[in-house]
């Protein structure tokens, strides 16, 4: 049965006002099946396409299960894409806020070091790609021993990009005595055996996967010459003419291309692609996230787990070569209850592989007429009209909730001898200011952070410039915003 509120689950006060912030109204199918039985630390196998809220179905009952007064990481969550990485830190930080969880994401190409400062500070939650995982646990850098819940998600993606045997090394590392979930949009025999191995009896959940039906998402197909594909671009886009669009393409050079052509057509577009470096992978998708351009020209690297309201359209200028990753490519659009078309280009020597995505999705795609000039012709006053108007920015969720807070930087660290309760202690004894009212303190060697909450952070501000910790009067001022 579906709950209506998430205030119908065991959730604290704390856990129910976050998710109240972030616009959460009612749990969605795979939130409504997964959060009582996660509550009550049952193992999970849950079958679920992107974009049906997953991350919330975990990240809710976690949040809810971490004792914050331990320090050592509580939950290790296993994820494919850096990208991802980032997101799924970021929602525990968001649902957690109110009760203080710290939550950590480690992944490749950033500096190690980094990260091995930032799992030495009190960390409840660890996020992170299955190779530098494991690095950090051959280099004793991770602490393993009060890890309570593992989760493993987009868990078929971790096998198309061959991190099942890392995954598989870093379960072997981890205390026996644990809840593991494991989430996958399909279940291939080698991510069941996996199940089979590390799990104790668990339970399997279903979710139909709504987002493949015609009612969500309209599916076409247009044939096409292969060097015919950008004048076809040019004309679908002309015609549809989306608000916010994915082009999906097989290599980063084709995206570069195709990224370069629109450019210099002066379409509103950035590209991404795993060539890139990682700042600018991130920046690009925040960017996209809050509708700063309209096209993203992309591999499949931002196919998956990439939480994008409102994506119109996804156009498949090269027709993926796994079947898997049509369903993953398409399930950019019609999320969260809204329409979305799929449009797919194909050769004339690609028909296998479009029978092999038909055979797997249970459907045959409807063939497109491709545009005609006339239609084109039509259409190009509507289309050169939205090119001249800038995008509308979309405000995160997380923007309500962040309102209230303000992040305060103290010239003092472990250097000094500070620690998170010499904080509290000083803190929490400001007139109008609480204990609730002290979010996320991060101490590092020579500086420290505190979230202030409840708008309380201009009193503190003001407070602390005149008020000693442990008997030591450090510079205090807001810091950058991020």
């Amino acid at each position: 049965m579906c709950k209506e509120s998430f205030k119908d689950y065991q959730l604290s006060n704390e856990i129910v006002k976050a998710l109240d912030s972030l616009e959460y109204e009612k749990p969605t199918a795979v939130q409504s099946k997964v959060i009582p039985l996660a509550l009550e630390k049952k193992d999970l196998v849950v079958k679920s396409q992107t974009g049906s809220g997953k991350t919330a179905s975990y990240g809710i009952p976690i949040c809810e299960l971490v004792d914050w007064k331990e320090n050592k990481p509580q939950a290790l969550i296993l994820t494919p894409t850096r990208e991802l990485a980032v997101q799924v830190k970021e929602d525990f930080i968001n649902i957690g806020r109110f009760k203080r969880i710290k939550a950590t994401a480690i992944y490749g190409k950033q500096p190690f070091a980094i990260q091995k400062t930032e799992l030495k500070q009190k960390t409840h939650v660890v996020v992170g790609t299955p190779g530098r995982v494991f690095d950090h646990i051959e280099k004793g850098t991770l602490s393993l021993d009060k890890i309570n819940y593992l989760v493993i998600d987009e868990a078929d993606e971790m096998l198309n990009m061959g991190f099942i045997e890392q995954v598989e090394a870093i379960i072997k590392e981890l205390p026996r005595k644990r809840v593991t979930m494991l989430f996958s949009a399909t279940l291939p025999e080698e991510i069941k055996k996996l199940s089979l191995n590390y799990m104790k009896t668990p339970i399997d959940i279903e979710i139909k996967a709504t987002g493949l039906t015609t009612d969500k998402i309209d599916h076409s197909v247009v044939e096409v010459e292969d060097n015919n594909k950008f004048s076809m671009l040019k004309d679908v886009t002309i015609v549809e003419n989306p608000d916010s669009c994915i082009i999906f393409c097989r290599t980063k050079d084709r995206v570069d291309t195709v990224y370069e052509q629109l450019a210099d057509l002066g379409y509103s577009c950035d590209k991404i692609h795993g060539g890139m470096v990682q700042d600018d992978r991130l920046a690009v998708m925040n960017d996209f996230r809050r509708g700063e351009f309209r096209y993203l020209v992309a591999t499949d690297v931002a196919a998956r787990g990439i939480d994008i309201d409102n994506i119109t359209h996804v156009i498949n200028y090269d027709i993926p070569l796994e079947k898997e990753s049509y369903v993953h490519r398409t399930g950019r659009t019609g999320r969260a209850g809204q329409k979305g078309k799929a449009i797919t280009f194909v050769t004339p020597f690609e028909n296998q592989f479009l029978s092999a995505i038909e055979e797997y999705i249970g459907f045959e795609i409807p063939k497109m007429v491709a545009p005609s000039k006339e239609e084109v012709a039509s259409k190009k006053t509507a289309f050169d009209s939205k090119m001249n108007v800038d995008p509308t920015i979309k405000h995160a969720k997380s923007e309500k909730l962040n309102e209230q807070i303000m992040k305060l930087y103290f010239n003092g660290g472990k250097k000094k001898k500070i620690r998170a309760v010499d904080f509290v202690g000083t803190i929490a004894k400001i007139d109008g200011v609480s204990v609730e009212d002290i979010g996320i303190i991060t101490i590092l060697d020579t500086f420290s952070y505190v979230e202030i909450l409840n708008d309380k952070g201009p009193i503190v501000l003001n407070k602390m410039k005149n008020t000693t910790i442990k008997g030591k009067l450090l510079k205090v001022y807001e810091a950058n915003k991020k």
